[in-house]
């Protein structure tokens, strides 16, 4: 995955209480003794590291003065504090300033997306949605220190080996030089710059589209957008098609899409709530239906239907391209906005 749920979505949605091993859902208390355990723990840390070829001066630096950071350990722990319908979401995600602020950029950035876009094969409405649902457009990327983030909930129990990778792979970025260690920034998770990638995503897909010798997706604009492209490239993605669309369907067919959830399918949540795949002309057939009335499109394009908000709720067709996006970040909140704030910032 990119990285995990950015603040923003973080504030709007439920993903699940966070419970560590043992079940319980209270953060740790950071006594001495724990402290002290963290220190012990950091030994193991510097050892592995060597072993990855991270030199003694990164290490050094970046694992001195350091411990865990219990404001860190309460949000890992309190994500989950109310839930949100999609349509929520949407009003609160796909508002006239964010259309008009995206729209405004993409302007400003219009030859770069354009060099952007043709490099990838990613259409440059998609890039300019996800920057803006990340860290709306750059202007929220995020101030917390990796390092100290990382580390401590690769010290905490509950997801450690996720973390414990994030942090070998924030100490591999260092050794390469592609940030130095005051600038190194981002979320409380660690999720980091305007893409919003976490460290092992970004050793994995970060671009350096300008060539100067740094993937900068804190402060450059080609950089950015080509991280973001090359992320959906690489999960998939096809510039030949959309990524989905609303539609009206009868209550059989709905009734019949929420049982094809209960099978058994491997993914996460967003993945395993979705039906099995159909062409457009087999879901005509069966009566769907754009979502004014009208007939969906005459290309047979493989599409599976979701109900983000239930049986009762907006029905999608969405195609291929939509589960790029959800290995960006897999909830159908997430996928449903991305895919219709590009619609709204479609100006070709």
């Amino acid at each position: 995955m990119a990285r995990l749920l950015v603040c923003l979505l973080a504030c709007f949605f439920w993903v699940g209480a966070a419970a560590a091993q043992d079940g319980s859902t209270e953060a740790p208390k950071l006594t001495d003794e724990v402290r002290q355990d963290f220190q012990n723990w950091l030994v193991g840390v510097r050892a592995d590291a060597r072993k990855q070829g991270v030199s003694e001066a990164v290490i050094e630096a970046a694992l001195s003065d350091i411990e865990p950071v219990a404001r860190i350990l309460e949000r890992d722990r309190n994500q989950a504090e109310y839930t949100i319908t999609l349509a929520k979401y949407r009003e609160r995600v796909i508002t006239a300033e964010n259309i008009r602020v995206g729209l405004g950029k993409g302007a400003r950035h219009q030859d770069l997306m354009a060099r952007v876009s043709a490099r990838y094969g990613v259409q440059a409405r998609y890039i300019l949605a996800i920057w803006g649902i990340e860290t709306r457009f750059g202007a929220i990327t995020g101030t917390m220190p990796v390092i100290p983030a990382v580390a401590t909930l690769a010290y905490d129990k509950r997801r450690s080996a996720y973390f414990y990778e994030q942090l070998m792979a924030t100490l591999k970025m260092l050794h390469r030089g592609y940030i130095d260690l005051p600038n190194l920034k981002g979320s409380w998770a660690g999720a980091m710059g305007q893409p919003q990638f976490m460290p092992s995503s970004y050793l994995a897909y970060a671009q350096d589209f300008d060539g100067d010798g740094r993937r900068d997706i804190w402060n450059d604009e080609g950089d950015v957008f080509a991280s973001i492209a090359n992320y959906l490239a690489r999960h998939g993605w096809d510039d030949n098609q959309t990524w989905g669309r609303a539609v009206q369907a009868p209550a059989a067919v709905r009734a019949r899409v929420q049982k094809s959830f209960d099978r058994p399918q491997s993914g996460c949540r967003a993945i395993k709530q979705m039906s099995p795949s159909e062409g457009l002309n087999a879901w005509s057939r069966q009566g769907v239906t754009n979502a004014d009335g009208g007939p969906l499109p005459s290309r047979n394009l493989d599409a599976q239907m979701i109900l983000p908000d239930g049986v009762d709720g907006q029905a999608y067709l969405v195609y291929k391209n939509y589960r790029s996006i959800l290995r960006y970040n897999c909830a159908h909140l997430y996928g449903v906005t991305v895919g219709e704030l590009s619609d709204a910032l479609w100006t070709q």
